[in-house]
């Protein structure tokens, strides 16, 4: 356990690291990447999970993701045991990415002058602001992540580790361009949460606050979203 819960760190590090990085490179003032647009942000994240789980797959599982710990655990297929162990993993492991990406761009804070677009850097925001829309977004968009796993990695698919990390990553870059628009798809409690924190402790120049009244909806609905896709798959035999 203990080399799976530093494995879930050191995953979740890396994928936060290379997603945070990417969102940062395109909307931080005087950056290369800046104003490259959505494809390269769906893009940037897509291989960063894809990259994440090349890196500790083989030893945790490379859930580098709360959603998906307690949507395997629904599904039978991860103890109940080790879920809080795994989700405190992602969530350090998420802060510290965030504050790597912090590290790297830490000029280009300072050269922002928007203080939203620091924020975005860090943590979802909703293109239009309504809960329930919102919620039921994440929900979606969770629901077809957690799924979607379940079904890349069914023993009769035949994934191997060799292009399963490829499968998650592409399954991960059609959610963002096809579900992302409206809140940024989160879908992945620690992505959000983790570097959330990252920016309200962090001395990020001009920062506006961490908008903890949506922070609530990034955790719970991708929860709510793999807890039902581990019922669908189960109860229509597709596992």
């Amino acid at each position: 356990m203990g080399q799976a819960f530093l494995a879930e760190v050191v995953g979740t590090m890396v994928l936060i690291i290379l997603g945070d990085g990417v969102v940062a490179n395109v909307v931080l003032n005087k950056s290369k990447g800046q104003n490259s647009g959505w494809i390269v942000i769906t893009t940037g994240w897509g291989l960063a999970v894809t990259m994440a789980v090349y890196a500790v797959g083989w030893i945790s599982g490379a859930h580098i993701n709360p959603a998906v710990t307690v949507g395997l655990a629904m599904a039978g297929k991860f103890p109940w045991a080790s879920v809080p162990g795994y989700i405190a993993a992602q969530m350090l492991g998420a802060f510290i990415g965030a504050v790597v990406v912090w590290l790297a761009y830490k000029d280009h804070f300072a050269a922002t002058d928007d203080a939203d677009l620091k924020l975005a850097v860090f943590s979802t925001i909703p293109q239009i602001r309504n809960a329930v829309s919102n919620f039921l977004t994440e929900v979606i968009a969770t629901f077809v992540l957690v799924a979607g796993v379940l079904w890349i990695f069914h023993d009769s698919v035949g994934i191997t580790s060799w292009y399963g990390p490829i499968a998650v990553g592409f399954l991960v870059w059609s959610i963002g361009l096809s579900l992302g628009g409206p809140t940024g798809y989160a879908i992945n409690p620690a992505r959000d949460l983790g570097p959330r924190i990252a920016h309200a402790v962090l001395p990020i120049p001009g920062k506006r606050d961490s908008d903890w009244g949506y922070a609530w909806i990034p955790v719970v609905a991708p929860i709510v979203g793999a807890i039902l896709a581990a019922i669908f798959v189960n109860g229509l035999g597709l596992w």
